[in-house]
């Protein structure tokens, strides 16, 4: 991962966020030092990590005998973990299947999030890519092999040659990017890189190179624009040839949340994120931690560059816990 990212994460990490507006609701504050105490232990989607860190140290701040462990390694191996009883929740950034329900998979949608496409900054041909985007038939050529210049993707003459990554790890994001266009990640042809740090690293080296990322491995969420070497794809939703107004609302990680929250934004690839347990949850301070992400804990998310699930999929969440609302 380039210097850059992680430079910014980590000072994201260590001293949180402070832009963005918040949900309508505020948070509530809760004194520390009520008792409770126990380990929690999360391994799985490089997309939920950053939100899951944020919400751990506040959830901390509050309940200072609790600790919690967090480990990133893909949708797949945190669904793995869980059903193993190697973790006590695991972050899972796609749908759930059906074989995984079978054997007990709890999901608990926490938050929103979306991939998007990326290219390289300086990117020879980035003026033409800032005005005619991508569309998702492209897309689905790309990462079929379809394509091997920058010119068959843009409409022009251009011979430049187009490096397209993919994810190596078994992940939410590359299941979620495929399912866009009616595939399974085990179909995406490209270089395949591990983990939503590397795949960004690997477009900041390449100057022809596309991949894609969630949200907050392409914005740095101090100054809500692209990391350094980055920009954004913008996709071409009504494939005229050009990306109008209406289509470009990828400038800061504030301008495409408020997208992605109006449903202007396809999904996918906008989606859930979820946190996962082997069964109904019962251990109480994982409990508690599931009830503090779905009410205080959904007024960091825009912070955070995520979008906070409505009030109506809140309740929904929390009667799985069987939460009252307040």
């Amino acid at each position: 991962m380039s210097k850059y990212i992680w430079v910014s994460l980590m000072l994201f990490f260590l001293l949180g966020c402070s832009g963005g507006k918040q949900q309508q609701q505020k948070a509530i504050v809760t004194e520390p030092g009520d008792g409770l105490t126990g380990t929690i232990q999360l391994s799985g989607a490089f997309a939920l990590y950053p939100m899951v860190v944020r919400w751990a140290e506040e959830f901390k701040r509050i309940h200072p005998g609790v600790k919690i462990d967090i480990s990133g390694g893909g949708a797949g191996k945190g669904m793995t973990d869980v059903l193993s009883g190697v973790v006590d929740i695991g972050m899972v950034s796609r749908e759930i299947y059906p074989e995984e329900l079978k054997k007990q998979a709890y999901p608990i949608a926490t938050v929103k999030d979306a991939v998007v496409l990326t290219v390289n900054v300086n990117n020879p041909e980035i003026d033409v890519i800032r005005k005619v985007g991508i569309t998702k038939e492209m897309a689905s050529r790309l990462w079929s092999r379809g394509m091997t210049t920058w010119g068959e993707v843009l409409g022009t003459t251009s011979t430049l040659p187009v490096h397209v990554f993919t994810r190596s790890d078994a992940c939410g994001a590359a299941e979620t990017f495929a399912s866009w266009f009616g595939k399974r990640q085990e179909a995406l042809q490209a270089t395949a890189v591990f983990g939503d740090p590397g795949v960004a690293a690997a477009i900041q080296k390449d100057k022809v190179g596309i991949g894609y990322n969630n949200v907050a491995y392409v914005y740095d969420q101090r100054t809500k624009r692209p990391f350094e070497g980055l920009e954004v794809i913008p996709i071409d939703l009504n494939e005229d040839g050009r990306i109008s107004e209406e289509e470009s609302f990828y400038q800061t990680s504030e301008i495409l949340v408020k997208a992605i929250g109006e449903g202007r934004y396809p999904s996918p690839p906008a989606h859930d994120l979820f946190l996962v347990t082997k069964g109904r949850p019962q251990k109480e301070v994982v409990v508690a931690f599931l009830k503090y992400v779905l009410t205080d804990g959904q007024y960091l998310a825009n912070e955070t560059g995520y979008i906070g699930l409505s009030n109506d999929q809140l309740a929904d969440e929390r009667d799985k816990l069987k939460l009252n609302k307040d």
